[in-house]
């Protein structure tokens, strides 16, 4: 399936679980699920805990593998 914006009530079988440096229950909070059992294998979900039902993104593992790698190398520090 080729697209990347879904509810994530579309997303059954998803297990979220927070970012480990969420500060909290102030409501700041990303959450990133591995699709591997659901029909988006292969993908990564990421929704803002505040809206658990709202939209979740899609990317591929690879791209947020990299994506994450960049982050923790402060390349996107400001």
């Amino acid at each position: 399936m080729t697209t990347n914006n879904l509810t994530a009530s579309e997303l059954r079988g998803a297990v979220w679980r927070k970012s480990s440096h969420s500060g909290g229950n102030e409501g700041q909070c990303v959450e990133i699920a591995d699709l591997a059992a659901t029909p988006f294998a292969g993908q990564q979900g990421i929704r803002d805990s505040k809206n658990p039902d709202g939209p979740a993104l899609l990317i591929p593992k690879g791209s947020f593998a990299s994506f994450m790698t960049a982050v923790k190398a402060g390349e996107f520090d400001i």
